[in-house]
């Protein structure tokens, strides 16, 4: 009953109708009718995109409509995007198995000992054309990636990245210029 008396009516509303829209998404079998059905719930999907057994949390604040993606990307299994505030990928970006892309940060409840000292906070996820996400990579809310970036797996990336860089590590670092 806390969580109902904090978030309020409305909110639960939109968390149960979400989850419904994304149990549907989860019986979609297909790639292809993936993209079309999250087309229908407002997301903004390009042509020739394959989206596979992604999973998706906190659909409720924003909705579908906060996923934006260019042409042709790739979105491997297990995929998990956090919807609490925009993500959008441009034309051509590859999120390989396991990578998580996170937009907010939130500890608790209210009354929660660290809010103090870890306010709330959601910020938007942009990775432009181009770009490759390996497996297991954690992108954290605010991060933009430059265009043709590679994350190396395993990385967790906190800061943005420049254009044309090779990323790894934890936390990640620029490696190496891809720009030659």
């Amino acid at each position: 009953m806390k969580a109902l008396k904090e978030i309020g009516i409305k909110k639960a509303f939109r968390f149960c109708f979400g989850t419904l829209v994304y149990m549907g998404f989860r019986l979609v079998p297909l790639p292809q009718l993936r993209v079309i059905y999250l087309r229908i719930v407002g997301a903004k999907i390009g042509r020739d995109c394959t989206i596979h057994s992604v999973k998706f949390f906190n659909y409720y604040r924003v909705g579908f409509s906060a996923l934006k993606m260019g042409k042709e990307c790739f979105l491997g299994n297990d995929v998990l995007l956090d919807l609490a505030a925009p993500i959008t990928l441009g034309d051509q970006v590859t999120l390989a198995e396991k990578a998580t892309i996170i937009t907010h940060l939130n500890v608790g409840f209210k009354d929660h000992p660290l809010q103090k000292k870890f306010p709330t906070q959601t910020n938007p996820v942009k990775i432009e054309s181009g770009c490759f996400v390996g497996v297991n990579a954690v992108i954290l809310d605010g991060v933009n990636i430059g265009a043709k970036s590679f994350i190396a797996a395993s990385s967790l990336v906190k800061d943005s990245v420049p254009a044309h860089s090779l990323v790894g590590g934890v936390p990640a670092k620029v490696l190496k210029d891809l720009k030659s």
